[in-house]
C-alpha cells in the first residue's frame, strides 16, 4: 500500500502538470502569433554570439545570421577569428557579481554599445533559419530545433522536449513566462540596459525573464523560427545540460510571486518523478497482482501515458518527421521520459552551482551526419537563400574579414 500511495501522490502531481499544459497549449496560446508583419526588420537588431573559445562552432553560427543582420558579435574568453562578425574577448581583469557566461554577457552590457532597438543572443551552436524581422514585444523567444549530434537517445529526449515547450506558445499571457532558453532569446535593448546581467545564476536567460516581470510590465512573444542548435552528443552531456537547468531555476525561483511557486515546484517535481508513469504502466499491465495498485491509479497512468505520447508527438510534429517514423517514436516515448528526468532528478537531489558548457560538435561534424544540410532539404535557409554549405566558402575568408578586438 506504501509503493501505491507514493505512486498515486507522483501521479497526481505529474496530472496537474499535465492539466496545466494542455490549459497553456489549447486556451493561452491562442492569438500567439503576431498581428500582420513583424514591426521591426532585420536592421533593427543587433547578434551577440557567447562562447568560449569554440571557434569552428561559432563559425557555423555566424554564417546562417542573414546578410540584413550587419551588426554581428562574438563574444569569447579567448581569442579567435571569426570571419562576418567582430570578435571582443572579456579580459580577465573584469569583475562583477555574475560568473561564467553571466559575467561575459554583462561585460557585452557594459562594453558594446547597441543602436538598434533588439540584442538578439544566438547560442554558440544555433544555425539561424527564417529569421525575417521582430515583433513589437521587450522579450522575444525564437523556438529550437535540435539536431543530432552522435546519439539517438539524447536526439530523441530532445524531440521529446521540444514538444513539451509547445506550452511555450501561451507564455505571452503569463505575468512570468515559466522559461526562456534554447534556440535564441531577444531583448529590447533599452529593456537590457536598465536591468544588465550582473546577478549569480547558472540560468541567465529564465533569471533575466523573472526579473523583467518582477521590476517591469514586460511583454512575451514567440517566434517559430525552429533555429536549428545541438542535441547533445551523449547521454551524459545531457544528464549534465537538464541537472544544469534545474538547479538554475530552482536557485532563481524567489525571483517569482507568491502565486506562481505551486505551479512552478509542481512541474518541476512532475519532470523529476516522470518515470513513475511508464512504471506505473508496467505494473498495472503486466504484474497486476504484484502491489495494491487500485484500478484509479492504473487508469491514471494510462491516461497520462497518452499524454507523455502527446508531446512526443508535438516534437514530431514540429520536426516534420515522416509519417512512418512516428509509430516508433511513441515506442520510444517511455524510453525518453526515463532519460529526459534524471538530470532533473539528479538535479533536485544534488544540485549544481557551477555553469558547465554543453559540449558541442564541428560544423564538419555535423555535415558528416547530416549531409542534407548541404543541399537545403532540411529547409535550413536562413531568410536570404544562402544555404548552410556557404559557410565553407566564407570561413575561408576568416583572416580577411572583421578584425580582433582585445578589449
Amino acid at each position: 500500500m506504501l509503493f501505491a500511495a507514493a505512486l498515486g501522490v507522483v501521479l497526481v502531481m505529474y496530472g496537474l502538470s499535465a492539466l496545466w499544459w494542455l490549459f497553456e497549449v489549447v486556451v493561452l496560446s491562442r492569438d500567439w502569433r503576431s498581428d500582420g508583419e513583424f514591426e521591426w526588420g532585420l536592421e533593427d537588431v543587433q547578434v551577440r554570439i557567447l562562447t568560449v573559445d569554440a571557434e569552428p562552432v561559432v563559425q557555423g553560427t555566424v554564417d546562417t545570421v542573414p546578410d540584413a543582420v550587419d551588426d554581428v558579435h562574438v563574444i569569447a574568453e579567448k581569442p579567435m577569428q571569426i570571419a562576418g562578425a567582430t570578435v571582443h574577448v572579456v579580459p580577465d581583469s573584469f569583475e562583477c557579481a555574475a560568473t561564467n557566461k553571466g559575467r561575459a554577457l554583462e561585460w557585452a552590457s557594459r562594453t558594446l554599445s547597441c543602436e538598434r532597438e533588439y540584442v538578439c543572443y544566438l547560442d554558440e551552436d544555433t544555425l539561424v533559419t527564417d529569421f525575417t524581422g521582430m515583433p513589437d514585444a521587450d522579450i522575444v523567444q525564437f523556438t529550437e530545433q535540435p539536431i543530432y549530434t552522435g546519439s539517438w537517445l539524447a536526439w530523441c529526449c530532445e524531440v521529446f522536449r521540444v514538444g513539451y515547450q509547445f506550452e511555450q506558445f501561451g507564455f505571452h499571457r503569463l505575468r512570468y513566462p515559466l522559461y526562456a532558453w534554447g534556440g535564441g532569446v531577444a531583448i529590447r535593448s533599452s529593456l537590457e540596459d536598465q536591468l544588465g546581467w550582473d546577478v549569480e545564476t547558472i540560468t541567465e536567460d529564465t533569471n533575466f525573464v523573472w526579473r523583467a516581470a518582477r521590476e517591469h510590465d514586460v511583454t512575451f512573444r514567440v517566434v517559430d523560427t525552429r533555429f536549428r542548435n545541438q542535441a547533445p552528443p551523449s547521454l551524459k552531456t545531457m544528464f549534465r545540460q537538464r541537472r544544469r537547468w534545474i538547479s538554475g531555476s530552482l536557485r532563481d525561483d524567489g525571483l517569482l510571486p507568491l502565486s506562481y511557486r505551486p505551479l512552478y515546484f509542481t512541474r518541476v517535481f512532475a519532470w523529476a518523478c516522470s518515470p513513475a508513469i511508464p512504471l506505473a504502466l508496467l505494473v498495472s499491465l503486466f504484474m497486476p497482482g504484484t502491489v495494491a495498485l487500485p484500478s484509479v491509479l492504473g487508469s491514471l497512468s494510462t491516461l497520462l501515458g497518452v499524454v507523455l505520447v502527446a508531446y512526443m508527438c508535438c516534437g514530431l510534429w514540429a520536426y516534420q518527421m515522416r509519417p512512418l517514423l512516428w509509430p516508433a517514436f511513441a515506442l520510444a516515448t517511455p524510453i525518453a521520459v526515463v532519460l529526459h528526468a534524471i538530470g532533473a532528478a539528479w538535479g533536485v537531489l544534488s544540485p549544481v552551482r557551477e555553469f558547465e558548457v554543453t559540449e558541442k560538435v564541428a560544423p564538419t561534424t555535423i555535415e558528416s551526419v547530416h549531409p542534407s544540410l548541404e543541399n537545403g532539404d532540411v529547409a535550413a535557409h536562413n531568410g536570404t537563400g544562402r544555404l548552410l554549405s556557404d559557410r565553407k566558402d566564407r570561413s575561408e575568408e576568416a583572416d580577411t574579414e572583421q578584425p580582433l578586438i582585445q578589449e
